[in-house]
């Protein structure tokens, strides 16, 4: 065996070091690049082996003669010492394949699509334990955390076809719930209060997890109860309670309270969190049960629920209203959702069905991870166990129960010692109580009015042969298609079938009619119930407590009733395994996320075994034997590694192999596929298609001595969905039960005609790429790749009537599955019951979809509830719908014809296809924020204090902005003003605008479009132009509401050299001649595709006039005239655009054509501004025209007010227009990448400009990257480009909103006027409520607030309240003004079959009673974490937050604290009054003059 000298190296300190490995190929003439090579002690020849990759063979080696170089990480990693001999040799790729692989990433956003192409690109590569993979094509970085191959951990390993990637996200969103049941107050067996181990201890637990892990995920903390009302009607309830109560099954009325402790933070140390926790616990229960109690009225008796009786499901389905929501909020610093549930009960729940069935359909359709964290006691039973709420009251009803295998279930115990016992209870004992249980009802006290030893001794009840005839399983028969017993039972609501009565004894004993029972499906995957004795475990806490409490061994005796025999086993909790069902996608739709234990089969690693399941000759389960090395898991919870599997999601899918390989004779059916201990994931084929009804994927058997702990990986960092799944439809399942439809693509031929019609030619996709594209579209969806799986070794899959042929090696379903020599590509994915398959044949990608021939009746659920979120003062109301999503209803056709396409203008986005975006508003930046952060000024409303006006420069800045994004470039310094440039820079240094980029700086090799003969360079200094305090914040509302810019006495300082001043009596022509003029004309742009020559901007031309013009001459109507003339046109060649003042194109129509750079326009107008961003300017008039100076008079005081904003007046009245997005623009994806920004038409100085980013064909990390650039862009020209939500203001019932956010309303005080004189009194009453606003609006601008101009809601409803959004100047805030048109009467649309007006605005539905006058206020959480911690005022007292500061002011103001409100309105009219008189003597002065 030739031993090799081992040496190491630090990579990239030298460049024949680049490698891992590197060694000298004349030692190893056989060996090439690719092969991968084992290498390990000569000693130790069953200790540490590394597995790595030749990535390069260099003929220069400098490793010398008989030695190899390591990095040096590696060596330190895998204990290998420098200098020392090792054996070196070459293996076969297949032999150290790996099963599975775990890998982690953090702080950004990794998208399923980028998921798959990552796995592609690591197929075939060598990886270690820790290695860092860079995937630069798509900026992706990530980091082995863990292996295993052939059952076991690895520490190495090569990633081939068949090897499951697991991804997991150490910055996900993470939903914790806590709660607070009337268990919570209760004692555990050591102790403690169940709410100390919840959060001193488990939580506590959890935080120092993820610190050792440096996760840094986005939390929120959620404290929720239900509380119980002792009423028999609503009218013993006081008005003010009725909004949110709600009706339960048995007719109790209840309450659901959320208290929302952390929303959306990120923090290094969560103790503090702990300690808030722990203070909100003090006062939580007090502060819901006496929520209502006013003085001098009776309100019904409030008690706090139990655990089991608690709004579990609602919770759940609260946190998905969020998370489905994901493609809206994108944000890049975070993947993966989780949300936890922490309850101080055992697992049982008592449900509603139908509720239960939305929920399982959601968690399982999204991907969400669902955990429940009990720190009660395992019960002896199997959980987690939902009891279905049972509406039918006679003593012979079944109850019902189902076990979800979506919710990855985790007992937490302490690791406290007794002294005196190491015993451990498995149920919490029922208190004793001697008292007559009032919920025992009357009929059944009676029935069993017998006395307790005459029914136990002298009962003729055989219970033996009784549980046997309630539990034996069914006929074979009832082994046909499950999906089709579905579809039978679900269309008719279903009665059971008819009651198969035995002969047996007691058959005749009751000749009472049962009554049918009508039921609803509990599961869309299975039928099940329970009856006659379950009935009696109806209200316990947990089963066994039940059965031990006297009270339900006396009502079991019930069961003398003959048996009702659903059509179908029942359900028994304490051996759940007699019932199976039918296999289905939603079962194995987590599965690729274990492990394979030594086995053969998945294991979880989170499930102990206490003792062997059955007999001594059963294999007992072998994952939880010491002797599986690392594997070993013990019932410390705190054990150091992360070893638990990660159940993270909603299932535990664990096995899709026996966890036990049991081989006791008892279910020979369900065993007899297991041959050999080692097996595979067994084939899904039309025989085994029957699965456990408990666990994760019902493969393994529960016992009572299964222990479960708790699963930290998954609550640590949680996996994402995985991208492969390997469960299709049997032949008979996809014809009985699916339909089918199918449609053919010719990319080809599509791309050819589009790519013509483009105002800018892009290369089109080829025919593989789109496949590859509409792979990615499904996976990006939600959908599952499926990897088919072929005994016959050599035959390939073919799948003609798509049935999955079943047998066969696993070959994955991403490679071409037909030979290569053709261009034959197929593809199988899946989402809940609608499959797709994607075939590419040459040219040709055909499309066939199967989707349920019965699908599920669509289901909505109507909840309302309280919920208090951080700093509001109240719990409000709020309500919601659950709604399960038709998955088979989104529009596939139009998906794959957009990506064809290349998102051509015939097939736009629509809401419908769920594109991700990203929404940004451009803010000025503002100064004033210094004053209160840095300085410490105490008060807030400073922000309309003597301003500059700078509106030039924020124009200029923006334009200069606006051309980044566009991609044109202005190139700096013209020989006439080298002299001016130096000077002119350092006087604006002292301006409130940032300081323009010096001349040359680094214009060579740029991507962008270059821009000839600059028009400009922002270098006027600002004119000084102090405004009146009210009149600042609307400098630019309506052009004749503009002030007049002092022009500075040196008009060269405009950036123009100025060789010429046009006379009054200058011709259009002799203009038109100078503007033209190479050197000191307008700028025009450099060649650019789809711009024709000679092209510029109305703004220069407008600014370059205004520099040359007699004052008297209006620019803007000069260019018109030229353009009537046809000397000017718009860029895209349409003569009836007409000249409009802004960030708009036009071109010099009398070129000479022959010229060499002469490019014709498009004339097509359309297609022109799909590719160019065009942006009209309001407000701005007066920097081009002198007009008169505007009022001084606030706008809520003057005769005739100004209007509200500029969609009232601007050309075009859209609000919004949509244009081409290049994405990629720094050329490293290797995806065709492309996006559409959304935009506002307008841009007005003083309000808020909104640009949205859409995409479906982009991945996260280049998105990214784009969009930070801009940013970047955007702080160098004076500005933020700040992300903001969706929905802002997230009111309840509104769609969209998220459920646990609300805005804050701050009532403005409007009785301030001496003698309660109300306000505007002396003007008509139509204009009050308009001036109400303006006052409001006056307001916030002192505040810093600017407005937002939004599309109009429901434009075709009349009487809508009008809404007026504002934003303030740093991003972190939003306000809402609403107003009706009556009275200033403030009401939130409502829908309109509820008719709930919103909480905030008057806790009540009473429309009688007057609605408070105020503003709603929101933050702005799409704000980075760390930024918005940053902002903490200097010296103040405890750390107080700028943001908390303003609201605090805020309030204080506008409840006329101090007198300040009353200051500000007298300060107001005063200057109404001296402006006034100011033009009183103005117009005596003219007077005069005439006179």
């Amino acid at each position: 065996m030739k031993l090799f000298k081992l040496n190491t190296h630090t990579r990239g300190c030298n460049k024949s070091y680049d490698a891992d490995l590197v060694l000298n190929p004349q030692d190893h003439p056989t060996a090439k690049v690719g092969d991968v090579v084992e290498i390990y002690a000569p000693d130790d020849e069953n200790g540490t082996h590394l597995l790595l990759q030749i990535t390069e063979l260099n003929e220069q080696s400098k490793t010398g003669r008989n030695a190899i170089s390591i990095e040096s990480g590696i060596a330190i990693a895998f204990r290998m010492r420098s200098y020392s001999n090792v054996v070196m040799r070459i293996v076969n790729p297949a032999d150290v394949a790996l099963d599975s692989i775990e890998i982690t990433f953090k702080d950004q956003y990794m998208g399923r699509s980028e998921m798959w192409r990552l796995k592609t690109y690591l197929t075939n590569t060598c990886v270690y334990v820790n290695k860092k993979i860079d995937y630069n094509d798509m900026q992706i970085r990530c980091q082995v955390y863990e292996m295993w191959s052939q059952g076991e951990r690895v520490a190495s390993g090569v990633i081939s076809e068949d090897t499951k990637i697991v991804f997991r996200s150490s910055t996900s969103m993470v939903y914790l719930f806590l709660q607070m049941s009337s268990e919570m107050w209760d004692f555990d067996i050591h102790g403690d209060l169940y709410f100390e181990k919840a959060v001193n201890g488990f939580l506590t637990e959890l935080f120092q997890k993820w610190k050792k892990l440096g996760c840094n995920h986005e939390v929120t903390i959620v404290l929720f109860s239900r509380t119980f009302y002792a009423a028999k009607s609503l009218d013993e309830f006081p008005l003010h309670m009725r909004d949110c109560l709600q009706l339960d099954y048995k007719g109790r009325y209840y309450e659901d309270f959320y208290r929302v402790a952390i929303q959306n933070e990120r923090n290094d140390d969560w103790c503090t969190v702990l300690a808030q926790l722990r203070k909100l616990f003090t006062s939580y229960q007090e502060t819901v049960l006496r929520y209502h109690e006013r003085e001098h009225m009776h309100i019904p008796h409030a008690t706090n629920s139990t655990a089991t009786q608690g709004n579990f499901l609602e919770v759940l389905n609260i946190s998905l209203n969020t998370f489905e929501k994901h493609y809206l909020d994108r944000t890049f610093d975070r993947t993966g959702q989780l949300s936890v549930v922490i309850t101080p009960g055992v697992g049982v729940f008592s449900v509603d069905r139908e509720l239960t069935n939305i929920t399982k359909q959601r968690i399982i359709d999204n991907g969400v991870g669902s955990d429940l964290v009990c720190v009660g006691e395992q019960p002896l039973h199997a959980v987690p166990l939902l009891k279905f709420h049972n509406k039918d009251t006679t003593l012979t009803s079944a109850d019902d129960y189902s076990l979800p295998h979506w919710i990855n279930l985790s007992f937490y115990s302490t690791n406290k010692k007794i002294a005196y016992s190491n015993f451990i209870p498995r149920i919490k004992l029922p208190i004793f109580s001697t008292v007559e249980d009032p919920n025992v009802d009357e009929v059944e006290r009676n029935f069993l009015s017998c006395s307790q030893s005459e029914y136990i001794h002298n009962s003729l009840f055989d219970y033996d042969a009784y549980d046997e005839q309630i539990f034996q399983p069914l006929p074979a028969q009832s082994t046909c298609s499950l999906q089709r017993v579905v579809r039978a039972k679900k269309t008719s609501v279903p009665s059971f079938e008819t009651y198969a009565y035995r002969t047996n004894e007691w058959e005749n004993l009751t000749p009472t009619k049962i009554p049918s029972l009508r039921r609803k499906m509990s599961d869309p995957d299975i039928h099940h119930g329970t009856s006659g004795m379950l009935a009696a475990l109806s209200d316990a806490t947990n089963l066994s407590e039940s059965l031990a409490s006297e009270k339900n061994a006396r009502r079991s005796i019930v069961s003398i009733a003959p048996i009702v025999r659903p059509g179908r086993a029942l359900i028994n909790p304490f051996d759940p395994s007699h019932v199976t069902i039918k296999l289905t996608s939603n079962r194995r739709r987590w599965t690729h996320i274990f492990p394979k234990g030594p086995t053969g089969v998945l294991i979880q690693q989170h499930h102990y075994q206490a003792v062997p399941a059955k007999s001594v000759n059963s294999v007992s389960y072998q994952q939880r034997q010491p002797s599986n090395n690392n594997n070993a898991v013990h019932s410390n919870n705190n054990e150091g590694e992360y070893q638990v599997n990660d159940g993270e999601q909603c299932e535990q899918l664990s096995q899709h192999s026996l966890l036990s390989q049991n081989k006791s004779e008892e279910k020979p059916d369900f065993f007899k596929r297991r041959h050999n201990s080692a097996a595979n994931v067994p084939t899904l084929t039309a025989t085994q298609t029957k699965s456990y009804l408990w666990g994760a994927t019902g493969e393994q058997e529960w016992t009572p001595a299964i222990t479960t702990g708790v699963d930290w990986k998954s609550l640590s960092i949680p996996a994402c969905l995985p991208i492969t799944t390997d469960y299709f439809p049997d032949k008979r399942s996809l014809h009985n039960d699916y339909v089918i439809s199918d449609y053919t693509l010719l990319p080809d031929d599509v791309n050819l005609d589009y790519a013509k019609s483009r105002a800018v030619y892009r290369k089109p996709l080829s025919t593989e790429e789109v496949c590859k594209e509409i792979v990615s579209q499904r996976l990006a969806q939600g959908f599952q790749l499926i990897v088919v799986e072929d005994k016959q070794s050599n035959s390939s899959y073919i799948c003609q009537s798509s049935v999955s042929n079943g047998n066969s090696q696993c070959t994955s379903a991403v490679q071409p599955l037909q030979p290569p020599s053709e261009n034959k590509k197929e593809y199988l994915l899946s989402i809940g019951r609608i499959f797709h398959k994607i075939s590419l044949s040459g040219s040709v990608i055909t499309v066939t979809g199967y989707k349920p021939r019965h699908p599920y009746p669509p289901i909505n659920v109507d909840y309302r509830y309280r919920f208090h979120a951080p700093q509001h003062e109240t719990y409000e109301i709020s309500g919601v719908n659950f709604t399960t999503e038709k998955l088979e209803h989104f529009n596939w056709n139009h998906m794959d014809l957009y990506i064809c396409t290349r998102g051509d203008v015939d097939y736009p986005l629509m809401e419908s296809l769920k594109y991700w975006r990203f929404r940004m508003y451009l803010l000025p930046r503002e100064n004033m924020v210094n004053k209160i952060v840095n300085f410490g000024c105490q008060r807030c409303d400073i922000f309309t204090e003597a301003v500059v006006d700078n509106t030039r420069e924020q124009v200029e800045d923006f334009v200069r902005l606006i051309e980044n994004v566009s991609k044109l470039k202005r190139q700096f310094g013209r020989k006439a003003r080298d002299s001016p440039t130096a000077h002119s820079l350092t006087k604006r240094r002292h301006s409130t605008s940032i300081i323009s980029r010096p001349p040359n700086q680094g214009l060579t090799n740029s991507p962008f479009r270059e821009r000839v003969g600059s028009n400009r360079l922002p270098e006027k200094r600002p004119s000084i132009n102090v405004r009146s305090k009210l009149e600042a914040s609307r400098i630019s509302r309506i052009p004749d509401a503009t002030a007049a810019a002092v022009l500075p006495s040196n008009d060269q300082d405009d950036g123009f050299p100025v060789d010429v001043k046009f006379s009054e009596q200058a011709t259009l022509l002799e203009i038109f001649e100078a503007m033209k003029h190479p050197v000191s004309g307008v700028g025009y742009f450099s060649q650019t595709q789809s711009l024709p020559s000679c092209t510029f901007i109305s703004y220069d031309a407008l600014i370059w006039l205004r520099s040359r013009l007699d004052p008297k001459r209006q620019p803007l109507e000069l260019l018109e005239a030229m353009r009537k003339e046809r000397m000017i046109c718009h860029a895209s060649g349409d003569w009836s655009q007409p000249v409009v003042a802004g960030f708009v194109f036009y071109y010099v129509v009398q070129q000479d054509k022959k010229a060499k750079d002469y490019a014709p326009p498009l004339n097509d107008y359309s297609a022109f501004v799909n590719e160019w961003l065009e942006i009209e300017f309001q407000g701005t008039s007066f920097l081009w025209y002198d007009e008169p100076a505007p009022s001084q008079v606030p706008n809520f005081l003057r005769e005739v007010p100004a209007p509200q904003s500029w969609t009232e007046y601007c050309r075009n009245k859209r609000a919004y227009r949509d244009s081409h997005l290049e994405i990629d623009v720094n050329q490293k994806s290797d995806r065709m990448e492309w996006g559409h920004v959304k935009h506002h038409t307008v841009m007005q100085p003083g309000f808020a400009f909104e640009l949205v980013v859409e995409w479906v064909t982009s991945s996260g990390p280049i998105v990214s990257d784009l969009i930070s650039g801009w940013m970047r862009k955007a702080n160098h020209c004076g500005y933020q480009l700040v992300s903001v939500p969706a929905d802002p203001m997230a009111e309840p019932f509104t769609e969209k909103s998220d459920p646990l956010r609300g805005p804050i309303f701050i009532p403005l005080c409007v009785t301030f006027l001496p003698d309660g004189v109300p306000l505007f009194e002396e003007f008509p009453e139509e204009t009050r409520a308009d001036r109400m606003l303006f006052l409001q609006e006056a307001i916030l601008a002192r505040f810093g607030f600017l407005p937002c101009v939004l599309e109009e809601k429901s434009p075709w409803i009349k009487d809508l309240p009008k809404e007026y959004q504002y934003v303030h100047c740093t991003g972190n805030m939003f306000a809402l003004i609403r107003c009706a048109n009556k009275n200033y009467q403030v009401e939130s649309p409502s829908r309109q079959e509820a008719n709930v007006t919103r909480c905030v605005y008057g806790h009540t539905n009473n429309t009688n009673v007057p609605k408070k006058v105020g503003f709603l206020w929101a933050w702005n959480h799409m704000i980075p974490n760390k930024k918005w911690k940053a902002q903490t005022i200097n010296n103040s007292a405890d750390g107080e937050l700028f943001q908390l500061r303003m609201l605090r002011d805020f309030r204080e103001f506008c409840s006329n604290s101090d007198q300040r409100l009353a200051n500000f309105w007298t300060q107001s009219q005063e200057l109404k009054r001296k402006s006034l008189k100011l033009e009183q003597n103005n117009n005596n002065t003219d007077e005069m003059k005439v006179k």
